[in-house]
Parts: structure tokens; C-alpha cells; sequence
């Protein structure tokens, strides 16, 4: 039994390669070999110690020295004076002489033989020559380097195993470095001179680059465009190119790259949100489709937050002005990058609102929304109007308005006006107008079944049913969006608004956004809670009254005034006189010249004030407006006049008693005050609107036309009566539509033709018969010299 065990103990060579024990012996060797170098090479160096050692002790010291001082010439002059101190043995003393022999005879560390491995206190043979203690110093020979033997695996034979190896030289460092040092001067030698290029070859080559460079980026943009999901690595080479170090081209190519980029972000990203997987979902397994639309969502992810990345430190670098070490962009072209960098921005922002760091965009654009660069500046209010008016969910708008209060706050509200005025592109008004139809138009309710088959019959049961079921249908397809989640945005959105308006209202009221201010809230003063409306109208009036405001921003406040007034405000008991007289007395201070500045706002106002409110306004306001509209007309320009005898054809509509102003005939007592500011108290009855006769020889044809429409009374048919073209629009509609501000005639003056005829009247046939024949009969006579004497000429005339 112990036999058997033993033969199972041992096994057989096959079972020896199979357990591969044969490579373990192999890796064995080679570490003790690696240990046995390592091993030779510290006794080398040992040994190198000793000999210095050796060399220190029968030498005499030696003073250290610079290195750099070190020269043959003066090494040999010490060696010289070294000999020369050195005194032979027959000038010495005999004590000095014993003594320098007992100390010889004494084993010491310093005057022992290191090399030789006797034991320190062995005394030396006295018979013992010279020549056999130099044969007993070790010889040092020049040896080959030692090889490092790696063992491979055997071969088996019919003799049996032949074991493998194969040899590993030494490298030697030293000799390295020696070649390394004679290489350097030759590759210096070797390396040919620049050679200087004139102006047009350096243009040349250039364009030749910059060529290259434009259809590589050609090149990698289709590549992505015709398969993104398999080309998106080809993402990472393009952006890589925004890292140009070639100074002749880096500032146009980073540029080309920076609008590629924008252009094929702006194709290929998908119309969703990609969020980072969880750990579950990395763990799942998948289709490989599923697997490759991963890889490729990862990938865009990536490379367009390190694009984003690349166009925020380009707007830095503009905005530090530091010059970087590798010194390719100058400082003159780094505003250029970054304007290109600002429009890619701002293109991003509209174009991608549902796309990944879409906040992160918004975070750049709003503090260069008051850059000191103007068209940095209008290039980001710009995109924010776009991105306000293309928002119909209001998310992106909601991010936006929160980053500009918290920056105008943050400001002290030292900002471009711009900033606020870009809160008008908003979309709030038109949902909460969908809002209140929907209030008062209330949801259709279907009939219940029971419903149905008490009042119908089987098959209008059937016709019913499928009606109900098309009904739902579209109103599936026409709710596309929440209601609810859009007002809770809008809401909140609002509430923002208002609170960086009132803000200013409080705390800044000589500031320059107070134009902006009162014109958003004129917009959208109808939203305002009316808990706020007195409030709001007291300070709008003392606003007015501390004549601190320019006449536009007076205007604002009337505006927004009225706007409070004509919604919710209408439950509200206040008296808005002083705003009609602030109004009134405001008329003769607009503009004239070609700006046409506070007219529209003018016309905005009347149609609230007047036109809207009509059953609070009496009859003598109606008057003292229209005459004083009449003759602001005659002072402003073409499209102004239109505008205003626009607004007094719908006063004259709308208060039909106040064509008395066309007869001569006064109306009661007393004289009209044209200097008087009160409205109500100019007695503006007893005038006429003599303006219009004037009017009627304007140089503008539709001024004309309004003219003479209104002195035949505003009828709205018959020959005196208005083109629809004319008569469907409005004051405000007019004053754009004949607007001059492109310096032309509008509408375009008509050319004259001249009729042709059929004869052409010669200069002869314009005189007399008689006078014709005498002008030929003196032309024909020859004329003969005859002596020039004035005297008979004076003679005569004298008599």
C-alpha cells in the first residue's frame, strides 16, 4: 500500500509538463540569476571603495579645490612640489626611522591590504619578498560585460530535455550617455538654416494651409453629418483642432472650427435630455443597437461640454487680456475669437433649450448682456428676445429671468437698459388670454350612459359614441403642453419680473432703467394683482409730479396708469384726472424731427384713455384733445400727421357730438384758452379745427386724404369715405406702415411721363409771318463797311 502511494506521489514527466512545473524551475533560475548579478555588481563596487581607500592612505591629503579651477598644468606643478617636500629615508632621524617601522609592523585599517582576505592580527612572514606580495595584489583586467542568461522553455529530444537560455547583454550607461554627447553636435551641424520667404510667398503658402486645414474640417463634418452615431470620435479630432499652433493660420481656422462645431451640434443633437445612467441600468444587459446609441449619447455629451468649455475660456482670455506662453494669438485677435465664441453661444441658447447645460449657456450669455462691447451686447439681447419669443412652455424663459434679477441685483442695478427691456419678448400675456377663454368657455362635459339611453335612441347611441371619442382625440393633439404646468412657470416667471420692477421703483427711480421699467409694466400691468394697484398709482403720480422724468418716461407712467386702470381696475374708485391733464399738457413736447420719439407711446395712450374709456369721459375732454391733436398735427412729420388724424377719425366716431368743431359757430360762453393745461375747462367748443384746411395742401397724399375726410365729417361711406386700406387699420398700424426712417418717400413719389406728340413745333412757326419775312430779308442783304460816325445818332436823338 505504501508503494502505491509513493508511485502516486511521484508523477510521471507528462504529468510534470502538464503541471508546467518545468516553468516554474525556469522562473526560479532567473531570479537567483537576477539575484547573483545584482550580488557581483555591489561586490564590484565594494571593491572599487577599498582600492580608493588604498590610494587615499599612501597618498598625502590634498586641499580641495573648484572644479572648475581644475587643470593638468597645475596638477603637475603640485605633484612636483609634493616630490620635492618628500625627504629620502637618509635625512630622517633613527627615531623617526624605528618608529615609522614599528608602525608598519602594527596591522592597522589604514595600512592593511583590503583586498587580501587573511584575518587583521596574522603577522606577516618576514622572509616574505616584494615581488610575492605584488603577486598576491588582485590583477584587474578588462573584462566583456556579463551577459544575463534568461532560461526558455526545453526541447525535448531522444536523448532527453535539452534546457534552453538565451543570452541578455549589459547595457553600459556611461557609453550611452558618451554617444548621446557626440550625437548632439552632429544633429546641430546636420540641421539646415530657415530660408526667409518674401511677402507673397509667405501669402501663398498660407492660403495653401489654410486650404488643407478647410477641407480637413470639410472632411470630418460630413463624415459626422452622414453617420453621427459611428463618427462621433471624429468629434473629438475636430475639437482638437481648436488647439491650432500654426501662427500663420490659428486665428481663422479656430474660428472655422468654433462655427463647424455649432453647425453639427446643432444637427446631430437629439430633441431630449440626456441624463447619466444609474448603476443599475450600467449593469443590464442590452442590444448591441441599444449599446451603440449609449456610446453615442456619452460621446455627445462629452465633447459638447468640453466645446462649451474651450468657448467660455476663449471669452476669459479676452476679457483678462494675458498673453499665453505659446504666444500663436496675438492680443488683437483674441476679441475676434471671442465674438465668434458669443455667437455660437447665443446661437446654442435658442437653438438647443432642451439640451444638457443649457443653464450653464445662460450663465455666460447674461453678464455679456451688459458688456462694454455693443455688439457683444446686442448680440446677447438679441438671442434672449428670440429665446423669450420662441418659448412656449416658459422653462428656458423662467432660467433666463432668474440669472438677469439675480445679476441686476447684484449690480446695484448699474445696467444697460437693454437688459430689462428684452422682459417685453415675454410670452405670459397670450397663455393668460388662452386662460380666460378657457374660464369662461368651460370644458365640454360628455353624456353619461344613463343620460344616453333616456334621451337617445340605439343608433344615435352609436353616432354619439364615436363622435365623443374624435372629440378626445383632438383634444389630446391640441393640449400639447400642460395648462397647468404652463401657468405655474408663467406665474413664477411673473412674480420675478415684478419684484425686479418694484425694486427699481423703490430704490432706483433716477436710475436709466426707470424707461424700461414703466414700459414693462405698461405691458403687463393687467396681471398685476390688484391688491398693489393704489400703491402703484401713488407712486406713478408722485413719479409725474417730482419732474425728475423726462417727458418719454412721463409718458411710460401714463401708460401703465391707464393699462392698471382699463383691466381689474376697473372695481377700483380713483380718479385718474391728473393723469389726463399730465397728458394733455405733455402733447406739444414731442419730438418733431426724425426720430418721431414718443409718438407711438402718445397714440397708445389716447386709444387707452379715450377710446376704451369713453363712458368716463365727458364731452369737453373729447373736444380739448382733438383740437390740440389738430394742431400737433401741422408741427411733426408724415406718418405722425397720419397717425393722429387717425386717432381723431376714431375720437369723432366714437363722440359724434364733437363735430360741431367743423362750423364756425361757437357753442355757449366764453373764449378758448389754447395755453390753458386743463382739458376740461379750455372751453374748446367755441373754436374750430381750422388745422385741417391747412392740412389739405400737404405735401404727403395720405395727409391730404385724412384732411379732407375729416372736414366732410368722418363718413364712413360716399365719395369722401376712407379706402378700406386706410379705415381697418389703426392709429399705431399707420404710423409704422408710412414710416420714414429708410429716408424715402413713402408712398414713392410717381414719375412723370411726358405725353409724346405727334408734331414737333420748329422756333419759326412760334412767330409772326410778317416778322419772318424781315428777319430773311435782312439776313439776305450783303453787308457793305460804311465809316462808323455816332455824332448823326447823338444829333437826332438830341432834337
Amino acid at each position: 500500500m505504501k508503494a502505491r502511494r509513493n508511485k502516486k506521489q511521484v508523477p510521471s514527466f507528462r504529468k510534470l509538463l502538464k503541471t508546467s512545473k518545468v516553468k516554474l524551475e525556469n522562473k526560479l533560475k532567473n531570479k537567483q540569476f537576477k539575484q547573483q548579478s545584482t550580488l557581483k555588481k555591489y561586490r564590484k563596487e565594494q571593491r572599487k571603495l577599498r582600492q580608493a581607500v588604498k590610494d587615499a592612505v599612501s597618498k598625502k591629503p590634498v586641499p580641495l579645490e573648484d572644479p572648475k579651477e581644475k587643470q593638468p598644468g597645475k596638477r603637475i606643478e603640485r605633484e612636483e612640489e609634493e616630490e620635492e617636500e618628500a625627504l629620502p629615508l637618509d635625512m630622517m632621524d633613527e627615531d623617526d626611522l624605528q618608529l615609522m617601522k614599528d608602525l608598519g609592523q602594527r596591522a592597522s585599517f589604514l595600512t592593511r591590504d583590503i583586498s587580501s582576505s587573511e584575518p587583521v592580527h596574522v603577522k606577516k612572514r618576514k622572509h616574505e619578498s616584494v615581488i610575492d606580495k605584488y603577486e598576491k595584489i588582485p590583477r584587474t583586467l578588462q573584462t566583456a560585460p556579463e551577459k544575463e542568461l534568461i532560461h526558455l522553455l526545453p526541447i525535448k529530444d531522444k536523448s532527453g530535455i535539452i534546457p534552453q537560455t538565451r543570452e541578455k547583454p549589459v547595457i553600459d550607461s556611461n557609453q550611452d550617455e558618451e554617444d548621446q554627447e557626440e550625437m548632439e553636435p552632429e544633429e546641430e551641424i546636420i540641421e539646415k538654416p530657415i530660408k526667409e520667404l518674401t511677402l507673397e510667398e509667405h501669402l501663398i503658402e498660407r492660403k495653401k494651409k489654410l486650404q488643407e486645414r478647410k477641407m480637413h474640417i470639410a472632411a470630418l463634418a460630413s463624415a459626422i453629418l452622414s453617420d453621427p452615431e459611428s463618427n462621433i470620435k471624429k468629434l473629438k479630432e475636430l475639437r482638437s483642432m481648436l488647439m491650432e499652433q500654426d501662427p500663420d493660420v490659428a486665428v481663422t481656422v479656430r474660428k472655422l472650427v468654433i462655427v463647424s462645431l455649432m453647425e453639427l451640434f446643432k444637427d446631430i443633437t437629439p430633441s431630449y435630455k440626456i441624463r447619466p445612467l444609474t448603476e443599475a441600468e450600467k449593469s443590464t444587459k442590452i442590444r448591441k443597437e441599444t449599446q451603440k446609441l449609449r456610446e453615442f449619447e456619452e460621446g455627445l455629451v462629452s465633447q459638447y461640454k468640453f466645446y462649451l468649455e474651450n468657448l467660455e475660456q476663449m471669452i476669459k482670455d479676452w476679457k483678462q487680456r494675458k498673453l499665453k506662453k505659446s504666444n500663436v494669438v496675438s492680443l488683437k485677435a483674441y476679441k475676434g475669437l471671442a465674438e465668434v465664441a458669443v455667437k455660437s453661444l447665443c446661437e446654442l441658447l435658442v437653438a438647443l433649450p432642451h439640451f444638457n447645460f443649457h443653464n450653464n449657456i445662460i450663465v455666460l450669455i447674461v453678464p455679456l448682456m451688459n458688456d462694454m462691447s455693443k455688439l457683444v451686447s446686442e448680440m446677447c439681447c438679441e438671442a434672449v428676445k428670440k429665446l423669450f419669443k420662441q418659448d412656449k412652455l416658459g422653462q428656458a424663459s423662467l432660467g433666463v429671468i432668474k440669472v438677469i434679477s439675480g445679476y441686476v441685483k447684484g449690480r446695484n442695478y448699474e445696467v444697460r437698459p437693454e437688459m430689462l427691456k428684452t422682459f417685453l419678448c415675454l410670452r405670459i400675456k397670450e397663455i393668460e388670454v388662452k386662460k380666460d377663454t378657457e374660464d369662461i368657455n368651460k370644458p365640454k362635459k360628455f353624456m353619461t350612459f344613463k343620460e344616453k339611453r333616456k334621451t337617445l335612441s340605439r343608433m344615435q347611441r352609436k353616432w354619439k359614441k364615436a363622435e365623443e371619442k374624435l372629440e378626445r382625440e383632438l383634444q389630446e393633439a391640441e393640449a400639447s403642453e400642460s395648462t397647468e404646468k404652463k401657468l405655474k412657470l408663467h406665474t413664477e416667471t411673473l412674480n420675478i419680473v415684478f419684484v425686479t420692477y418694484f425694486r427699481i421703483l423703490k430704490k432706483a427711480q433716477r436710475s436709466p432703467l426707470l424707461p424700461a421699467v414703466l414700459e414693462g409694466l405698461a405691458k403687463f400691468a393687467h396681471l398685476i394683482n390688484v391688491e398693489f394697484f393704489d400703491d402703484l398709482l401713488v407712486v406713478l403720480h408722485s413719479l409725474i409730479e417730482s419732474g425728475d422724468l423726462s417727458y418719454q418716461e412721463s409718458l411710460h407712467c401714463v401708460q401703465t396708469a391707464f393699462h392698471i386702470l382699463s383691466g381689474q381696475g376697473d372695481v377700483l374708485n380713483i380718479d385718474p384726472m391728473k393723469f389726463y391733464t399730465h397728458l394733455y399738457k405733455t402733447l406739444f413736447k414731442l419730438h418733431a424731427g426724425a426720430t418721431n420719439e414718443g409718438v407711438e407711446t402718445v397714440l397708445q395712450c389716447l386709444d387707452v384713455m379715450l377710446t376704451k374709456r369713453r363712458k368716463q369721459v365727458s364731452q369737453q375732454r373729447a373736444l380739448a384733445f382733438i383740437k390740440r391733436l389738430c394742431t400737433l398735427a401741422l408741427h411733426v412729420l408724415p406718418n405722425s400727421s397720419i397717425g393722429i388724424l387717425a386717432t381723431n377719425r376714431i375720437l369723432m366716431h366714437t363722440f359724434p357730438k364733437t363735430d360741431l368743431l367743423l362750423d364756425n359757430e361757437s357753442q355757449g360762453s366764453g373764449v378758448f384758452l389754447p395755453e390753458l393745461d386743463e382739458p376740461e375747462y379750455c372751453n374748446a367748443q367755441n373754436t374750430a379745427l381750422w388745422e385741417l384746411h391747412a392740412l389739405r395742401r400737404h405735401y404727403h397724399p395720405i395727409v391730404q386724404r385724412l384732411a379732407v375726410h375729416l372736414i366732410a365729417g368722418a363718413p364712413s361711406e360716399g365719395s369722401e369715405a376712407l379706402k378700406p386700406e386706410l379705415s381697418r387699420r389703426s392709429a399705431a398700424e399707420l404710423f409704422e406702415a408710412y414710416s420714414m426712417a429708410a429716408m424715402t418717400f413713402n408712398p414713392p413719389v410717381e414719375s412723370s411721363n411726358s405725353k409724346r406728340k405727334d408734331k414737333v413745333l420748329q422756333g419759326d412757326s412760334f412767330l409772326n409771318e410778317e416778322l419772318n419775312q424781315l428777319i430773311k430779308r435782312h439776313c439776305s442783304q450783303v453787308a457793305t463797311p460804311l465809316p462808323l460816325d455816332f455824332t448823326k445818332c447823338l444829333e437826332t436823338s438830341l432834337r
